[in-house]
C-alpha cells in the first residue's frame, strides 16, 4: 500500500482551514483530468459520500470516498475528517487534520493508496505522484 503525509502550516484559522479542506469540488481543480463532488448527503456528516471522477476522453473510473468520521475544529479541539475509499480501482483511506497552532493552523492529509492490478513495488512511485498532486491540491485549498 502506497502511504503519504502532507502537513502545512496556513496563517488562517482552523474554521477556514475546515472549510476549505471540505469543499470537496476545490479539491477537483488541481487534480489532472478529475472532478470532485458530493454524491450522497451533504459532504459533511458520516456516511456522506464524495465522489471524484477521473476520466479521459471516454476511459475513466469513479473514487467515491465515503466519510467514516467528522469532527469539526472547535474551542480546544482539533478538526479531523476520516475518509475510506470504497471503489474497485483505488482502496485505502485518507484522514485530513486541521488543529490551532501560532496564531493560525497546522494542516496535516495523510492517505493510503491501493490501486488494483499494480504490483507491491510500485507502491513507492504511486505514493511520491500521490504526494506531489496533494500536495498542490492542499497548497491551493490553503491560499490566503
Amino acid at each position: 500500500m502506497a502511504r503519504f503525509v502532507l502537513t502545512r502550516r496556513s496563517p488562517l484559522p482552523p474554521a477556514d482551514c475546515w472549510e476549505r479542506l471540505t469543499a470537496w469540488p476545490r479539491h477537483g481543480e488541481r487534480v489532472p483530468f478529475t472532478r470532485v463532488g458530493v454524491a450522497r448527503g451533504t459532504g459533511r456528516e458520516v456516511g456522506d459520500l464524495v465522489l471524484a471522477r477521473t476520466s479521459l476522453g471516454p476511459l475513466g473510473f469513479d473514487d467515491p470516498m465515503e466519510i467514516v468520521e467528522l469532527v469539526p475544529p472547535g474551542p480546544g479541539r482539533d478538526g479531523l475528517c476520516r475518509l475510506a475509499k470504497r471503489g474497485r480501482p483505488v482502496r485505502g483511506g485518507a484522514v485530513l487534520g486541521v488543529r490551532a497552532a501560532g496564531g493560525g493552523s497546522a494542516v496535516t492529509w495523510s492517505e493510503e493508496l491501493r490501486i488494483t492490478g499494480l504490483p507491491g513495488f510500485t507502491d513507492p512511485i504511486v505514493a511520491s505522484a500521490a504526494r506531489l498532486v496533494f500536495g498542490r491540491v492542499l497548497d491551493r485549498l490553503l491560499e490566503p
